[in-house]
């Protein structure tokens, strides 16, 4: 499974590793950076998987649901 988030669609982006060489900054690596994933459960049984910031969106909106 790849590394989606499957209610945003967040996917891994590129940052940028400064390395000081002879006193400059040198921007020479470019590692990717992932989304924290986590599995959860959906109210119909399925399973995903969703990043953190969904997460704690659908723990808000459940919460009022129950509260009303």
């Amino acid at each position: 499974m790849k590394k989606i988030c499957q209610i945003c669609g967040k996917s891994y982006s590129k940052a940028t590793k400064w390395n000081k060489l002879r006193g400059k900054y040198n921007p020479t690596k470019r590692p990717p950076q992932k989304p924290n994933l986590q599995w959860i459960r959906l109210a119909d049984g399925k399973r995903i998987k969703a990043c953190t910031k969904c997460i704690k969106a659908l723990n808000k909106t459940r919460s009022k649901l129950i509260e009303d």
